[in-house]
């Protein structure tokens, strides 16, 4: 879309301006993992519940062109569910849609090929306004240029919302377990001492028994 009467450098600038927070928003990772011949490579993110999570994965292709090398992935939840695993492959892709808020974990290890080489594994890691399908949104909302920008940045400004109240609620979560802890700890130091002072009175009243007993007081 082009604004009339906007000189060209200003529109860019523009533009520069609305995708600026959305490259400050989290949401998109693109790693490459080294994968030993043998042991297992894990990639984790802290997710929060009802977000997308779209990944892409594949063998670097000068790696198993020679030996014909593969992988296998498992990616778990938090709370240690299977969301996706597969075997014996060159690439692949999995989508989910979070359930439980925490740390989600996509391991890699090499399960054929020559084992005393070792191979690299590309992996696009895409989570909440990163995973969506802006192309689809913009033809099914017959909108474009600055509009569409607009459209991510109210996308993006919804997601550090939620990022920071979640950071809250984990934050009070946290304190509300230290609170505990530390009630605990001091319970259990008076208790420890209390043991203490009882079983150094049982032992000299024993020793003053032993003594009188032995007629030494």
């Amino acid at each position: 879309m082009e604004l009339r009467g906007v000189p060209v450098t200003l529109q860019l600038g523009l533009a520069a301006l609305l995708l600026w927070p959305l490259l400050l928003a989290p949401g998109a990772a693109g790693v490459w993992l080294n994968l030993p011949p043998s042991g297992t490579k894990c990639v984790s993110e802290e997710i929060q519940p009802n977000v997308v999570v779209l990944a892409d994965y594949a063998i670097a292709h000068e790696s198993y062109a020679d030996n014909l090398t593969t992988i296998a992935v498992k990616v778990t939840s938090p709370y240690g569910n299977t969301l996706h695993q597969k075997e014996h492959v060159t690439v692949g892709q999995f989508a989910l849609t979070t359930t439980e808020p925490g740390n989600y974990l996509a391991c890699f290890w090499i399960d054929s090929g020559d084992r005393g080489i070792g191979t690299s594994v590309s992996l696009d890691w895409k989570i909440g306004i990163a995973a969506k399908d802006w192309d689809s949104v913009a033809k099914k909302d017959k909108i474009e240029g600055v509009e569409l920008e607009l459209t991510k940045l109210e996308a993006a400004v919804d997601a550090i919302h939620k990022n920071l109240l979640y950071l809250k609620s984990r934050e009070a979560e946290m304190r509300e377990v230290s609170e505990r802890t530390n009630s605990r700890v001091a319970w259990f130091s008076i208790m420890s001492l209390g043991v203490c002072i009882v079983v150094s009175i049982l032992q000299l009243w024993h020793l003053k028994g032993y003594f009188q007993k032995k007629k030494l007081i």
